[in-house]
């Protein structure tokens, strides 16, 4: 609760006796009223795949800012955006992800595999075997490792499959909403 009543005073930049309070009750009425249920974390913490994951996701960052930036700076240049259903390899279910130029990022399958080997470090760095099992990802961590390209059977051109939203396999695959 003094994390969140420091907070709000940062959030005012102020630091007054009322700010403080004000944050104490804030914090208060956040972690009483609104409590939530506990996690049971039935995984396993890999320190070595955390690392992997967390500066893997701090590159992607940086770099997706960085496209960010450049497409709205280009001058005339209308990105095809498009919303893709990925199904994960997880009991959890279906994403839905939105591109915002999806042939930039190497088309539907592209951003696919790109999502699934996301997943996969999330699974290395904090699954137990029996997850890592359940989801099909092997223990190793190269036997289902995707080929340089980042697409399963794919030729090596990034984008090769453009947009199509057809997948072509017979695993589950992407469906594009435009």
């Amino acid at each position: 609760m003094a994390w969140l009543a420091a907070v709000w005073v940062l959030l005012w930049g102020d630091v007054t006796w009322a700010n403080v309070l004000a944050g104490l009750a804030v914090g208060l009425v956040v972690t009483w009223g609104f409590r939530m249920s506990p996690i049971a974390f039935g995984g396993r913490v890999h320190p070595w795949r955390l690392v992997v994951l967390v500066a893997r996701f701090a590159a992607d960052l940086v770099v997706a800012s960085f496209e960010v930036a450049a497409l709205a700076l280009r001058p005339g240049w209308t990105p095809h955006g498009a919303v893709i259903r990925v199904e994960a390899r997880r009991h959890t279910g279906v994403l839905y992800l939105h591109v915002l130029d999806v042939a930039h990022s190497g088309g539907v399958e592209g951003m696919r595999a790109r999502v699934l080997a996301q997943e996969e470090r999330v699974l290395r760095a904090l699954a137990s075997p029996a997850e890592l099992a359940a989801a099909g990802v092997a223990r190793s961590g190269s036997a289902s490792r995707l080929p340089a390209s980042g697409l399963p059977g794919a030729s090596g051109a990034p984008g090769a499959s453009g947009a199509s939203g057809s997948s072509g396999s017979s695993g589950p695959g992407p469906e594009v909403a435009r």
